[in-house]
């Protein structure tokens, strides 16, 4: 475990405009969180009262408006609407701006951000190769000029990035599975995941990023993991749990995988999955100190940076009192800033 832990805010693009966003990132710094991600989507997860500003520009201006929390997507899909060479010289120019502010998320993605641009939607084990190569082309842009690279799905030729980062931008890898959490162990600088059951999280998912550390000469414990920490708070515990239902299609078997990309459907997908489903990946509370217990788990199953995601009813109130009332306990125990 690392010496401390850090705690970060999640600016949720799918149910908010990027103006209100902004107006929560800057309240978010000013409460204490120390990073701020924002979801990289063309699609949200929902249609009724759906969002999905475009993430890069949202966190240069973020940049611009506050002064220390680090700043990255959760995550970006470098598989076909996005180019790796682009992804590397977007967040080159964002890290030379504002060294050391800086994070990129990189994952296999969803289909609903690639077919809506005339893209197919390839096979898992595909995707995944993409993802490995765009690293690849990511790190060696940011690294050496005038890079060429021939892979099976990427190519550059004599590319170079005239304004590199001063500070090397941190790459975290997105994983729900064994197969992605190998690449974070092995090519990331870290790991990042949504709820998981325990079992799963212990027993799978950071053993897969350990295996990954190893088998490229690296240590478990130089690889940053986040985990996304779901939160609707309310003092009336109805409208808390009320505010979640338009996540329900996140919660769908397969929704991850499954070759759906108008909103309108996931709204229909979501209308089928139980609640309950959807329940036990979030936490619903009139009390904030029950986050403060899911906190504590997630630490004892070994991560070291939470990101609080909320869907609070009241987006202000709740990041104003978590600031108050939680922050402050949280970073006495676990040693933050």
């Amino acid at each position: 475990m690392r010496d401390r832990i850090r705690f970060g805010y999640r600016a949720v693009a799918e149910q908010y405009g990027p103006s209100q966003l902004m107006e929560f990132a800057v309240l978010a710094e000013a409460q204490g969180f120390e990073f701020v991600s924002i979801s990289d989507h063309f699609h949200p997860w929902f249609h009724q009262g759906g969002h999905a500003a475009f993430a890069w520009s949202w966190i240069a201006s973020a940049a611009e408006r506050t002064k220390r929390v680090r700043l990255g997507t959760g995550v970006t899909t470098p598989i076909n609407r996005f180019h790796p060479a682009i992804v590397a010289q977007a967040f080159a120019t964002m890290g030379a701006m504002y060294p050391g502010r800086v994070y990129l998320g990189l994952g296999t993605g969803e289909a609903m951000n690639e077919v809506p641009v005339g893209q197919r939607w390839p096979p898992f084990r595909e995707r995944v190769a993409r993802v490995e190569e765009s690293i690849e082309i990511i790190r060696g842009l940011w690294r050496e000029d005038f890079l060429t690279y021939r892979g099976k799905y990427f190519s550059v030729q004599g590319a170079n990035i005239y304004d590199k980062p001063t500070v090397p931008v941190p790459i975290y890898v997105a994983a729900s599975g064994a197969t992605m959490a190998e690449v974070a162990g092995g090519r990331g600088d870290g790991l990042y995941t949504t709820p998981a059951r325990e079992e799963k999280i212990k027993g799978l998912l950071l053993p897969a990023v350990r295996k990954g550390a190893e088998e490229s000469g690296r240590r478990f414990e130089d690889i940053h993991r986040m985990i996304l920490c779901n939160v609707s708070w309310n003092e009336d515990y109805d409208k808390a749990l009320d505010s979640i239902k338009r996540w329900r299609a996140t919660a769908a078997p397969g929704s991850f995988e499954e070759n759906v990309s108008d909103p309108r459907e996931l709204d229909r997908i979501g209308e089928k999955v139980p609640m309950e489903e959807l329940t036990w990946r979030w936490t619903v509370c009139t009390d904030l100190e029950q986050v403060t217990k899911r906190v504590d788990d997630y630490v004892r199953m070994g991560f070291d940076e939470i990101e609080i995601r909320s869907a609070s009813p009241n987006e202000k109130e709740f990041i104003e009192r978590f600031g108050r009332q939680v922050l402050p306990g949280l970073r006495e125990k676990y040693g933050g800033a």
